[in-house]
């Protein structure tokens, strides 16, 4: 550990490692608002209000930024269609006071229930999940671009497209799709390569900083490449009030949003337990999972009262403490400072959003892959017997679902449970119902005991 939570780094320092963090959230903190149609504006500016209230609630013990959750997007985008944008962010709010809600349960009747619902092999397998099943998002980051074509006029023409299909506009007659590119799969190695000379090979201050050295320099390879766009930049002005939306009353949307509420807790814990566990220290007993719930959820609901989407802690800034070994609150805080600074300032914000998809998909291989191997060490250090069925079943279980994607969705609700939540899920089901030992296990156990 190079910084502990309460130290502060150099003066000279403190302004990189926080654009590391900046820069590692900022992609997928935008691009939420984007899809669901708030103002990305609003979401930086509550992303970094939302981290410096979870700091102070959580006694600054617990470094962790929080960015715009993906998990709301689908039901964010159904009512603000059927209901309105207000509607939705009524909706927002109440799922963080839900937060607030399960967090008084857990601080009057406690969290030791947690080491019994998670052994070792559940927390490591989940783990493991939350950096597998984001892989293929590095990758299609990575090795994909986007090129629009004109509308085919058969349908077999349209299945005979090259790449995935994002987006089809009738009005316009154009079809958007996801291709393979060569040259983008190659800014994102020369990313990933940059990225790891900073952390191996770079001695000092430059060897803390891998993931903004790589994106520095990938940023330069990509402008050689001519992927780099600077239109937003010339058009974005210096000063920019963000739009903000207040929330309106809507039951109907509530009964849509908050049991997402239900999924990102345990997405929440996940987090938690892959932070204890780079960090060697049980942050959900010190100081409190109770403490972590609350401080998202009032980011959450923060959000909502301004116009912006739910909060969630991010595990592309786990990957960053994960391989710096900083984890000084300072940092944090200083990322949380300079993005409510940027929610004010266009240009600067249009100039990171210049960034190449193939820029962060490189950096995002390492960080995410560093996650995944972080639930490896966790088993290993706890000494899970593979050798017992037992485990091996439950690891097998958790890994497919996670990674594979696996869902279990509800019809007219809106609602569903997948990916690592679902995997977690039956984690702990597995854990509870199947037992310690089995028959077979007794008997080589005594035929063992009575040679």
């Amino acid at each position: 550990m190079r910084l502990d939570v309460h130290e502060r780094p150099k003066t000279t320092e403190w302004l990189a490692l926080s654009l590391q963090h900046l820069f590692a959230m900022f992609g997928a903190t935008i691009l939420v608002p984007l899809l669901t149609g708030l103002s990305p504006s609003i979401a930086l500016l509550t992303s970094g209000i939302g981290t410096l209230a979870y700091l102070i609630i959580t006694r600054g013990k617990i470094p962790a930024y929080l960015g715009s959750s993906f998990a709301f997007i689908v039901p964010i985008i159904t009512v603000s269609q059927t209901e309105g944008t207000g509607e939705a962010l009524f909706g927002c709010f109440l799922a963080g006071l839900t937060y607030g809600v399960v967090a008084l349960l857990i601080h009057r009747y406690g969290s030791g229930w947690l080491d019994y619902l998670l052994p070792p092999v559940v927390i490591g397998s989940v783990v493991i999940v939350i950096g597998l099943a984001l892989a293929s998002t590095a990758v299609d980051m990575a090795s994909t671009q986007q090129v629009t074509r004109e509308l085919p006029d058969t349908v077999q023409e349209f299945h005979a497209l090259p790449g995935k299909v994002e987006k089809v506009d009738e009005q316009a007659n154009t079809v958007t799709l996801k291709v393979y590119s060569l040259k983008h799969f190659g800014v994102a190695l020369a990313t990933l390569g940059i990225a790891i000379l900073f952390s191996l090979f770079f001695r000092g201050f430059l060897r803390l900083i891998p993931v903004l050295g790589g994106i520095i320099g990938g940023y330069v390879v990509a402008c050689f490449a001519g992927l780099v766009d600077f239109t937003p930049v010339k058009e974005a002005s210096w000063f920019a009030l963000p739009n903000f939306t207040t929330p309106e009353v809507s039951w109907k949307a509530a009964l849509v949003i908050v049991p997402v509420a239900l999924v990102t807790l345990t997405e929440h814990i996940g987090h938690l337990m892959v932070t204890s566990g780079i960090m060697n220290r049980d942050l959900a007993k010190d100081p409190g999972l109770h403490r972590s719930l609350l401080g998202d959820g009032v980011a959450t609901s923060i959000a909502a009262l301004l116009g912006g989407p739910p909060n969630t802690t991010y595990g592309e800034n786990i990957g960053v403490m994960a391989i710096t070994r900083i984890f000084s609150v300072f940092v944090i805080g200083g990322a949380a400072v300079i993005a409510i600074a940027f929610s004010f300032i266009g240009k600067l914000s249009a100039l990171i959003s210049t960034i190449p998809p193939a820029v962060m998909g490189g950096v995002s291989i390492l960080l995410f892959g560093i996650i995944a191997s972080a639930g490896l060490r966790m088993m290993v250090e706890d000494r899970v017997d593979f050798n017992d069925k037992r485990n091996l079943v439950i690891a097998s279980v958790v890994l497919v679902i996670g990674v594979g994607g696996a869902a279990l969705k509800f019809a007219g609700l809106h609602f569903e449970v997948e990916g690592m939540a679902l995997a977690t899920v039956m984690g702990i089901l597995l854990n509870l119902v199947l037992p310690k030992t089995t028959g077979a296990e007794e008997e080589n156990r005594g035929s063992t005991q009575a040679a």
